[in-house]
């Protein structure tokens, strides 16, 4: 007969149950990095993996061992995707938020749920017209916990980079959507390439989720890309008060005008 659990054991147990571990990466479309990745979830046992850039053939992700759950929008040449490895998470595509340069999904991992988002930002666009994205997504998901993984195509002193382009005005935009930027000061940063180094790449939050995510941190590992792999923990405690959501229904795609209704009739009636 097995021996009974001791109380350092069964807390172990229980937090393990709260603890979604992370990862953000932008793979530059390498196969490489993608075969690191699989091997860095399933070594690290990493739940989640925040993805941008994929390795794609035929407009699709490849490379992913197909026992993950890859998630994309369904339009080719995705440069966003998110992985969930863990089977006791529920995951579920936001369809009508996502597209080739974002991947907006709903998690629920048994005690709790919340919203996860991968975006890349085209450095070729003004970064006040590819925010919109976020726009919605933070109005979709108000009253709910909310994490975006952006790799945001522009520098800025104020995300811990050596200087701010033009482009470096995403830590005052993304705060004007009341979402907190976790990075912190580093000797090491999220991107290097022969032609510099930049903390491009950025891990954000909205007041709800902003207790949960702990331990945020640059990897050492070899990612195999020019982005570094970042790491992270959502810590999901009982003392989190909030309700319980449980989906019994039909999911379904609504116009842009119909969300602010949604969302009040799906979590505050």
């Amino acid at each position: 007969m097995a021996a009974p659990q001791t109380r350092r054991e069964r807390e172990k147990r229980n937090h393990e149950k709260h603890r979604v571990r992370c990862n953000q990466v932008n793979l530059q479309h390498s196969k490489a990095a993608t075969d690191n990745l699989m091997q860095v979830i399933t070594t690290q046992k990493i739940w989640i993996a925040l993805i941008e850039e994929p390795y794609l053939f035929q407009g699709r992700p490849l490379w992913i061992t197909n026992r993950y759950r890859t998630f994309v929008a369904d339009e080719g040449n995705s440069r966003a995707a998110i992985v969930v490895s863990d089977t006791t998470l529920d995951a579920l595509l936001i369809t009508q938020l996502s597209d080739n340069d974002a991947v907006f999904l709903e998690i629920d991992n048994g005690q709790t749920y919340f919203y996860a988002a991968s975006i890349y930002l085209d450095y070729k666009d003004p970064i006040e017209n590819n925010i919109k994205t976020i726009e919605k997504i933070v109005k979709f998901t108000k009253g709910a916990k909310l994490i975006i993984a952006i790799d945001s195509n522009s520098r800025s002193t104020t995300c811990y980079d050596v200087l701010t382009k033009s482009r470096g005005s995403a830590r005052g935009v993304l705060g004007s959507k009341q979402l907190h930027i976790i990075n912190e000061d580093s000797t090491k940063t999220t991107f290097h390439s022969s032609r510099g180094s930049s903390n491009i790449d950025l891990t954000t939050v909205n007041n709800q989720m902003l207790a949960a995510i702990k331990d945020w941190e640059i990897s050492e590992e070899e990612s195999c890309s020019d982005h570094n792999i970042i790491k992270f923990n959502l810590n999901f405690t009982t003392n989190n008060k909030e309700q319980k959501y449980i989906f019994l229904g039909t999911r379904y795609i609504m116009k842009e005008q119909q969300h602010t209704e949604f969302c009040k009739e799906k979590y505050f009636s």
